[in-house]
């Protein structure tokens, strides 16, 4: 394969409704998808790659305007340069610039894409996924009041989700938990995620959620502190899950040698691609830790790619992968959609769904050449 190509697309996309958590409000997600165009054996394939940065450094240290300038300062030119490339080998040349694991795994993905629909085969087919359809999880943000709570979680499980996420930070944790457990009762698939706001000095606060008999609490302490998670998972029974921890194979790697994690939350573009994550998921696999497949917001084209992930045998957890109508009201890709707590993994070639250049004019998106 040698790129001959690469546009960048920017679009604006309201959220169906505020979305909450411990460090900010969203109320638009702020897109840039990767279009590459690929000589693959003289004949030219396109792919897409979607880039999941926040537009603020508030998540991670990335945000979506340094991802393109990365993108186009640094990563772009190093694989124009490759005469054979292939998605197995991104990693490989873009490994001289430190970080930035999103922009590279927007580029990784968009590779992969274009030589997977080159070979007509299907991401899930690639990876190695086991299953036809995968379930659905959703993530419920933090709310004003806890009735406003409840009649969202109602609606959710209305809808036939697998599995409810509730965002908690200090001062918003044992409240809305109890209350959804009293509404909603013992059967539902509960779990808790506090975005890195607490510290270990809040263990009786955090302990005070073991009587839930929640699935896992998520990244309660700093991203950058897996000493921390070890020892206040000797002092919860409710399992720790990492996500903010994990940026790598091998932070994975020392996060469960260390303890630190119980349950790992695998999102493709916080470690640097989906062949990162599927690393992961091997690595945790083989040491009986479960993992899942995180949500940032993405539109039809990486929800379709995250199913995909979801889909292998050590993906024991209902993930974030929601119907597109969870947080849009117009997608850029043909919605993606949940029947029965599910969503189907797409046998189509590559990501399976290509975004919508008639809808991407109408939402106002704007696109430009890559120089290579």
């Amino acid at each position: 394969m040698k790129l001959t190509a690469m546009r960048l697309h920017r679009v604006d996309l309201p959220l169906v409704s505020p979305f909450t958590t411990s460090f900010s409000t969203q109320t638009v997600r702020h897109v840039m998808l990767v279009e590459v165009t690929a000589d693959v054996d003289g004949h030219e394939v396109t792919g897409w790659g979607e880039n999941v940065a926040m537009s603020d450094p508030l998540y991670s240290a990335e945000h979506v305007d340094g991802c393109e300038e990365v993108i186009r300062r640094w990563l772009a030119p190093t694989l124009a340069g490759v005469g054979d490339l292939t998605a197995e080998t991104v990693g490989h040349h873009l490994r001289h610039v430190v970080g930035h694991p999103m922009a590279k795994a927007s580029l990784e993905m968009a590779v992969l894409d274009a030589q997977l629909r080159a070979r007509g085969q299907s991401f899930g087919e690639y990876l190695g996924g086991t299953t036809a359809s995968v379930p659905s999880g959703v993530s419920v943000g933090i709310h004003d009041t806890v009735p406003a709570l409840l009649d969202a979680v109602r609606g959710y499980l209305e809808e036939g989700y697998a599995r409810i996420k509730l965002k908690i930070k200090p001062g918003w944790d044992a409240l809305p938990v109890r209350a959804v457990r009293r509404e909603f009762g013992d059967d539902v698939l509960l779990q808790v995620d506090a975005n890195a706001a607490y510290g270990l000095a809040d263990t009786a606060t955090l302990r005070a959620l073991d009587e839930f008999d929640l699935l896992l609490i998520e990244q309660p302490l700093a991203e950058d502190d897996l000493r921390q998670h070890a020892v206040l998972a000797t002092r919860l029974r409710t399992p720790v899950c990492l996500d903010e921890s994990i940026v790598s194979a091998r932070s994975a790697a020392d996060a469960i040698v260390m303890g630190a994690a119980q349950v790992i939350n695998v999102k493709p573009g916080r470690v640097g691609g989906y062949l990162e994550a599927a690393r992961i998921h091997d690595l945790a696999r083989a040491h009986g830790i479960p993992v899942w497949c995180g949500g940032m917001l993405e539109t039809g084209l990486g929800r379709s790619a995250n199913a995909a992930l979801a889909s292998l045998p050590g993906f024991t957890l209902p993930g974030d992968i929601s119907g597109s109508n969870r947080f849009y009201r117009d997608d850029i890709t043909t919605p993606v959609e949940m029947h029965d707590g599910r969503v189907a993994v797409t046998t189509q070639p590559g990501v399976g769904l290509e975004p919508d250049r008639e809808r991407l004019a109408r939402l106002g998106a704007t696109s430009a050449e890559v120089a290579l």
